[in-house]
């Protein structure tokens, strides 16, 4: 079970790292089609909304404090969905349809990082569980993990 936990979590975390870092170098296009669905600020949303998404998709990967990066997950996902997914106001079938997909898509990620903040803590194989774990401490040659910056 835990390959497959720690697959899962590489898969989605991943998927959230690199939609931040994709934020952050395409800023001015992704900022010009937030501006265009009315998003206040678009300049500082975009940037503000790709860095919860490498923050989140970090600490998920990692293993480092998930539940304050699944909460940064589901901060981005929900507004975003409400502010740029507005299928309910498409008048266009063919768009109407493309939004509703990514509004249920993005529901559905907010789905599984509300299950995912169930998971007991340390997640297995992560930082803050090497924090705790004298036998990982050891395997590591004795750098203390520990010490690390919680």
């Amino acid at each position: 079970m835990r390959p497959l936990f720690v697959l899962g979590r590489a898969i989605f975390g991943g998927f959230f790292l690199y939609n931040g870092i994709n934020h952050l170098l395409h800023e001015k296009m992704m900022s010009q089609y937030a501006a265009a669905k009315g998003t206040p600020v678009p300049d500082a949303a975009v940037t503000a909304s790709g860095a919860m998404l490498i923050v989140g998709g970090l600490s998920v990967l990692a293993g480092v404090k998930p539940r304050h990066g699944l909460a940064a997950i589901i901060g981005f996902l929900i507004p975003v969905s409400l502010q740029m997914h507005r299928f309910w106001e498409e008048q266009d079938p063919e768009k109407k349809m493309t939004e509703t997909i990514h509004f249920m898509k993005n529901m559905a990620l907010v789905g599984a990082a509300l299950t995912m903040l169930q998971i007991n803590e340390p997640w297995p194989v992560s930082i803050d569980g090497a924090r705790r774990d004298e036998e990982m401490f050891v395997r590591l040659g004795g750098r203390d993990l520990r010490a690390l910056p919680a």
